[in-house]
């Protein structure tokens, strides 16, 4: 099936920083998004566009107006085959965004339609992408279900009590444990993206291979109104590091778990903030870097918001004023005289001033330049979000650490999965998995690193 998608989102939702899936949390706040979406469907259905557009924001009327979105209802048949029906819909909550998917039924196959509704009710984004059934996830061929027992039930002994899932290899051990450590964003416990689940992935495939595993629900999605709670004092640290640390010291009191070959493996977000980690706790055995950023966050999102708008060859005018609106915002979390000044519970991008005051205040590379422990750094060369770039500074600046080893993957993305052409961020919606080499090369070097 061919893959359709239209990128047209109003304002700034990064997909490193604030993509993830959660269910609904009450009946009343999915009724009217739900309603909007198959109302904007069965308007496209009885080609009534003028109807359908003025269900839009302001930017996506600019962007697609009546005349475009019929041409694109119109390409979409010519590829598909004729529109038959609605079917179910999901949904996920991204940030103060609904987003609902849509089945589209058309005689040649299923699409999704992905409507993105702001809090006005008012639709801000529309992809048409791979049709996903719910629950669809596969094990990995490289799972083998016998050779571990997986724990669901536990909860991290913090403050938060975060709900988690241990991998335990059978057999007696001990056994060396990794901790696998969320990018941003609220993420659950699979790290779930569009229908994959790369933090389940590692965790089974290494399980498989005689390492623990231990993964968690990130206290940002366990708790939604986290930043309310908090009254703006919200930072890394809150977000990331001290529930990464206070995994580790679960694991050590685990029968069956080595307390000294226990592992952080820290992916995008996660990553960049191992060295951080390695310096808090002197205790951990190791470290893995999976496509972690080791320049500031803040370039990296021009980055990326420029590749995204650029896949088409060209930058309209519309994307133009968001690129823009995004560099008069970052001039505003990367000033500390405003940030210093700035209402503590303003939202910038999506976090309190406290929270990039924090992050700029920490450099990775300063800290990889005093990291002797065993690290392992992995990087995908289709990846748009981390790149090559950032995988080189890694190198430059653990040179001198003799048990630092790097891996770079060519054809591999953000998730470490297969990607054919060029990256897009709809290769997220396309179900896939952790390819072999990575959870191999995971596996030999924790083995080599600390024994069997």
């Amino acid at each position: 099936m061919r893959r359709f998608i239209l990128t047209l989102l109003s304002g700034l939702l990064l997909f490193s920083l604030l993509q993830a899936q959660s269910p609904p949390t009450a009946q009343d706040e999915w009724a009217k998004p739900i309603k909007q979406a198959k109302a904007f469907i069965g308007l496209l259905q009885n080609s009534a566009f003028d109807s359908a557009t003025a269900l839009f924001d302001k930017t996506m009327k600019g962007a697609l107006p009546a005349e475009k979105l019929q041409s694109m209802w119109k390409t979409l048949q010519d590829q598909m085959g004729a529109f038959q029906e609605q079917g179910a819909v999901r949904t996920e909550k991204v940030q103060t965004y609904h987003v609902v998917y849509v089945t589209c039924v058309f005689k040649e196959g299923k699409l999704d339609a992905k409507i993105v509704l702001d809090p006005k009710n008012k639709i801000a984004g529309l992809y048409f992408v791979p049709h996903r059934e719910a629950g669809s996830y596969k094990l990995p061929e490289y799972v083998n279900p016998k050779a571990f027992t997986e724990i669901d039930t536990l909860k991290l002994p913090t403050s938060w009590r975060l709900p988690a899932s241990l991998s335990l290899p059978n057999g007696g051990g001990p056994f060396p444990a990794i901790v696998l450590v969320h990018g941003s964003g609220p993420n659950d416990r699979d790290e779930t993206i569009g229908p994959n689940k790369p933090f389940k992935d590692l965790a089974l495939g290494l399980a498989s291979r005689g390492i623990a595993v231990l993964r968690y629900e990130k206290r940002t999605h366990r708790y939604p109104n986290i930043l309310d709670s908090l009254k703006g004092q919200f930072t890394v640290m809150d977000e990331t590091v001290d529930d990464a640390l206070s995994a580790a010291d679960f694991l050590r009191n685990i029968k069956g778990i080595d307390p000294h070959r226990i592992v952080i493996l820290g992916h995008s977000l996660g990553g960049t903030l191992v060295p951080r980690m390695a310096h808090l706790d002197p205790r951990l055995a190791g470290f893995i870097i999976m496509a972690g950023a080791a320049r500031p966050l803040p370039q990296l999102m021009k980055e990326q918001y420029r590749y995204i708008f650029n896949l088409d060859g060209r930058i309209s005018k519309a994307e133009q004023r968001k690129l823009h609106q995004l560099d008069s915002l970052i001039a505003l979390i990367t000033s500390s005289e405003y940030l210093n000044k700035a209402n503590p519970n303003e939202l910038i991008l999506g976090a309190p001033p406290a929270y990039w005051k924090d992050l700029l205040r920490y450099d990775p590379l300063k800290y990889a330049d005093r990291l002797r422990k065993p690290v392992l750094v992995m990087q995908g060369g289709k990846d748009y979000q981390v790149t090559k770039k950032d995988f080189l500074l890694w190198k430059q600046h653990l040179q001198s650490n003799p048990k630092a080893v790097f891996k770079f993957y060519p054809n591999l993305n953000h998730l470490f999965m297969e990607c054919k052409g060029k990256p897009s961020p709809s290769d997220y919606e396309i179900p896939a998995h952790v390819a072999p080499e990575v959870i191999n090369d995971i596996a030999r070097w924790v083995h080599r690193q600390f024994g069997k």
